[in-house]
């Protein structure tokens, strides 16, 4: 195990970097752990540990857990308490931070009676972090992005995800309209809308489907509402015009796993 005492090393600043900039991690394909949960986590899930940042105060707290870690990565660095403050985005740093390798993901489409859901152009972390966490909770197939959605590998998703990010599958698409006008030849898709639709509890989620949920502010686009088979709205008996993009995700995968 080295050490590391300066915020000069080109290490830190790397991580730095890694941590602020979606287009060096897409570019890379590297993003960072935060925290000892989070990374080893991500160890279960499979992913590759490039980097391990590790406090004093860490190790003679969490030696015993923080074992396979260390084990598993090809780089161990101990560094004081203040460098972990230039590569962390949290305010109050655990000790464990973790350079990783982006996932190869894949879904398998072939599957009968899979259940997806598929998010156009969301661009909050913390409602893409909160999706998966559902995703994962309710045993939902795949999560499936268009390419303008935030970055997955962002700290904000990492933490909002709780490990999800390494459980559950996702890809990333190009634009919705071809991906659901491919996916209709073997499924039932559904456009999550406002108005104008039949009421979620009276949808047919047998056989393999997905739902589409659109942008926190613009809804799905047009072009995507018309290539999918059904359009379906969540019934609301209040005076709000529309819910988070989170929430509704949520109660529209319950719908559609129950």
């Amino acid at each position: 195990m080295r050490e590391i005492t300066s915020k000069d090393n080109s290490l830190i600043k790397y991580t730095a970097r890694l941590q602020s900039s979606a287009k060096l991690r897409r570019e890379d394909k590297r993003f960072v752990s935060e925290g000892l949960r989070v990374s080893l986590e991500a160890l279960n899930g499979g992913v590759e540990v490039e980097t391990l940042f590790v406090t004093d105060e860490a190790l003679s707290k969490h030696g015993t857990e923080l074992k396979p870690l260390i084990d598993a990565s090809r780089e161990v660095y101990r560094i004081p308490q203040k460098l972990m403050g230039c590569i962390c985005d949290t305010k109050s740093p655990q000790g464990v931070v973790c350079v990783l390798k982006a996932l190869d993901n894949n879904i398998d489409f072939g599957t009968i009676n899979n259940k997806y859901i598929l998010l156009e152009s969301i661009q909050d972390p913390s409602n893409l972090g909160t999706i998966l966490r559902t995703a994962d909770a309710l045993g939902v197939s795949g999560v499936i992005m268009t390419d303008d959605c935030c970055d997955i590998y962002s700290p904000k998703v990492c933490r909002g995800a709780m490990g999800a990010l390494f459980r559950v599958p996702f890809i990333h698409i190009p634009d919705a309209p071809s991906f659901i006008e491919e996916f209709n030849k073997t499924g039932n898709s559904f456009a999550a809308v406002v108005r104008n639709a039949s009421q979620l509890t009276d949808a047919d989620f047998s056989g393999s489907c997905l739902i589409a949920v659109g942008n926190e502010g613009n809804g799905l686009k047009d072009t995507t509402v018309s290539a999918c088979k059904y359009k379906v709205t969540i019934p609301m008996n209040g005076n709000a015009e529309s819910l988070n993009a989170a929430i509704a995700s949520g109660i529209l995968m319950w719908e559609m796993m129950k």
